[in-house]
């Protein structure tokens, strides 16, 4: 007999939630805004759901909603300007703050991401932070598997290069 559809979405929740909010996470790098993602990624799937639409790979469609969600969040996201930022204390010349948040958050591998774009930094991201094989990425980006490979490999090379550009001995 078949989990009524509270029961899978309550299980799909459990299951998937901390995994979208990371995703949220790198995507947005606001843990207070990746946390209200995660909960619209929710509530529009249980809507969605409760609506009588199949869906064949909830995980799949979980990311789906979420990559949906961050693009139109960054579509209105404004740009603060530096006068603004300083006001509310950010001093540029003192780098202790944001070392520190580095070194907490892995500051480096998000450096890195940052110097992706975006259709590569969200591959990686679902892949190996993520963990969702290749099929699952391209059902949840609406891509082909193998342009979803070329993004991984072109990627990862493109981190590559700057890591060892970098790398001072």
């Amino acid at each position: 007999m078949a989990k009524p559809l509270k029961d899978l979405f309550i299980q799909a929740y459990d299951d998937h939630s901390d995994a979208i909010f990371r995703h949220c996470y790198f995507r947005v790098f606001e843990r207070e805004r990746a946390k209200e993602l995660t909960q619209e990624v929710f509530i529009k799937t249980w809507e969605y759901l409760r609506n009588g639409q199949e869906v064949k790979n909830l995980r799949a469609f979980l990311y789906r909603v979420a990559n949906n969600l961050v693009i139109d969040e960054s579509r209105k996201k404004k740009t603060n300007s530096l006068d603004a930022m300083q006001e509310l204390g950010f001093d540029p010349k003192d780098d202790t703050h944001n070392r520190l948040l580095n070194f907490v958050e892995g500051g480096e591998m998000i450096r890195l991401l940052n110097h992706l774009e975006p259709k590569h930094r969200e591959a990686i991201s679902m892949r190996y932070l993520d963990d969702m094989d290749i099929k699952e990425i391209a059902t949840a980006l609406g891509e082909t598997e193998n342009n979803v490979s070329v993004r991984l490999h072109r990627g990862l090379e493109k981190i590559r290069k700057i890591y060892n550009e970098n790398v001072q001995i």
